[in-house]
């Protein structure tokens, strides 16, 4: 009877030692030679061989012929390297403690056969960039290609970066924030800066971005740098231009390792995306006109840039052992009816609106452009919940700098500023007379409250029930901090006992928001009420499964990215409900 070999045994066939691969049987064999690749692959049947297929060893020492420590340690790393997987020699593999899927080898296997990593990772939300760069770092730093590195990524991802490196790729980095310079730079020795004295970095870019740190960070900055929602980093915008040209600097040195992370290169604006590739090389600039596929610098900008959507991997859905690596998308809509009386005030606003837009031509440019955002937010605060209508009526009657509120209420009309995404769920004052008809609206709007009869607040609390008995643990996405704490507040009221509900808001620093997540670990049944500042780059996926938009956003990309926080790398259920 044939003896039986499993994945990951050495035999001898043909003369030559072989591993066995999955896929392999009693009577069937394939097998690949140590370090070989895909296409070195044989299959054979045992039966058929004239020398019979065995099982290969080593001899042992023999203590007659010894030898240094040394030579014998140069010839276990080079047999342990070698029989690695059978993939080649990767010495991270035994320092991370994650099993990468197929596809995320993608982009480690494109930076290997670069002598400098320029790397742009543009995969989808939730399909784990976080991954894929910790695994080239984490090979970078155990060949000895780098002794230093550093994350740059918004403030309120520092602190799960480094639980990430930590917990993933056994690094032990320190946070960079407004809040911890200080403390860390207590501990430097004379003349030293935390650029030089820590090896492992993980730094805020609005820390890093002024010109107290900026010039520091360029005189003493590592040999690899991460770059997270390298978007954010473009020439458009004041904030977004001062990080562009501090990236624009790094990347002057051809010797700097770099890798852009980002689910969003392409937000529109062709400049901006151009700029992001030139920080990989600046030949990329001439890319703007060039659409032809056989273009040789398109063809060279494909060993640099890499991005895949969800039906990309589709194949990849299920590991080996069978689990789900993507769970489904489950989508349903639902609609509302107004009563009577919200009928009634949502038509007193829309006139009291008209009346405002009435008296456009009487006002400078300036006045005009806030007038029209104005009334823009208006609609979107009413449509929200009342308590953000009510805020945005009285915050109509508070001064505010005439030259800002323009700005202020775009960034309402336009789902916010990518770049604030924190405090962005702010509704900012407007300074415009106080009439008795505002008073009349703001009086209006509370009695609304007090009764308690708001619509669609009815229909989420039914729909959040039937999430919560049948297992679900949903995620609420809001657009106003007002809304958020309403919606809270009442949720809490309403749920049955047992029922755990968390609200966080831009209000709220970076850390707080982890520790309030974190308390949620321990209660079986739980509901988080969130604005969009935990709309990007914080993973949900451990403790929650559904998600409900509350409000709908006009950028259907913020959508994606509020369900990508629990539809994502990791996710332990099949389905997700949205």
């Amino acid at each position: 009877m044939a003896q039986q070999y499993y994945p990951g045994n050495l035999v001898k066939a043909r003369g030559r030692t072989w591993i066995v691969q999955p896929g392999s049987s009693e009577n069937w064999l394939r097998l690949r030679p140590p370090g070989g690749a895909d296409g070195d692959d044989i299959a054979i049947d045992p039966g058929l061989e004239i020398d019979p297929v065995d099982t290969a060893l080593f001899d042992w020492p023999d203590p007659e012929k010894c030898g240094a420590w040394t030579s014998a340690r140069l010839m276990y790393d080079a047999l342990r390297f070698q029989l690695k997987a059978g993939a080649g020699p990767f010495r991270s593999f035994a320092s991370i403690a994650v099993e990468p899927r197929p596809y995320q080898l993608v982009p480690f296997m494109m930076a290997m056969r670069q002598k400098t990593v320029r790397l742009l990772i543009a995969d989808e939300v939730g399909v784990g960039k976080t991954i894929e760069s910790g695994i080239i770092l984490r090979e970078l730093m155990d060949r000895g290609e780098i002794r230093k590195f550093a994350v740059l990524c918004p403030p309120h991802l520092v602190e799960q970066w480094i639980t990430e490196l930590r917990v993933h790729f056994n690094i032990h980095a320190e946070a960079v924030t407004t809040a911890t310079a200080a403390r860390l730079e207590r501990n430097l020795s004379y003349g030293k800066t935390l650029f030089d004295h820590y090896e492992a970095l993980v730094i805020s870019l609005d820390y890093i971005k002024t010109a107290r740190h900026r010039s520091s960070f360029l005189s003493h900055a590592p040999e690899c740098l991460i770059v997270d929602e390298a978007h954010t980093c473009t020439n458009t915008g004041t904030a977004r231009q001062q990080r562009f040209a501090l990236l624009k600097e790094l990347s002057a040195d051809r010797q700097r390792h770099m890798m852009l992370l980002t689910a969003t290169p392409h937000s529109g604006n062709d400049e901006a995306f151009y700029n992001m590739l030139s920080l990989l090389d600046p030949a990329f600039l001439q890319l703007k006109n060039r659409t032809g596929a056989d273009d040789p610098l398109r063809r060279r900008l494909a060993q640099h840039f890499v991005q895949r959507r969800r039906q990309d991997i589709e194949k990849w859905q299920k590991d080996a052992q069978g689990n789900i690596v993507f769970p489904v998308r489950e989508v349903a809509e639902d609609s509302y009816q107004l009563s009577d009386a919200w009928l009634e005030l949502f038509d007193r606003v829309q006139d009291y609106c008209r009346r405002l837009a009435s008296t456009l031509d009487s006002v400078d440019e300036q006045r005009k452009s806030m007038i029209w955002y104005v009334i823009l937010a208006l609609y979107r605060c009413i449509s929200s919940s009342p308590q953000a209508a009510l805020e945005a009526l009285r915050r109509r009657l508070e001064k505010a700098a005439p030259e800002q509120l323009a700005e202020d209420y775009r960034c309402q009309v336009a789902d916010g500023d990518e770049d604030e995404m924190a405090m962005d769920d702010l509704v900012p004052a407007a300074g415009l007379e106080e009439t008795a008809e505002l008073q009349s609206l703001i009086d209006t709007v509370s009695q609304r409250i007090s009764a308690g009869d708001d619509p669609k607040y009815k229909l989420a609390l039914r729909r959040i029930r039937e999430l919560l008995e049948n297992g679900w643990n949903p995620v609420i996405f809001c657009r106003y901090i007002a809304t958020a704490q309403y919606l809270a507040g009442k949720l809490k009221a309403d749920l049955d006992k047992g029922i755990e509900v968390a609200c966080i808001t831009g209000e709220l620093p970076p850390e707080e928001r982890i520790e309030r997540i974190d308390g949620l670990r321990e209660k079986e049944r739980r509901v988080l009420v969130a604005t969009d500042c935990l709309s990007e780059g914080v993973n949900l996926q451990e403790l929650f499964d559904a998600v409900v938009h509350y409000d709908l956003s006009w950028n259907p990309t913020r959508h994606d990215q509020r369900e990508g926080r629990v539809d994502r790398f990791g996710q332990q259920t099949d389905k997700v409900r949205c």
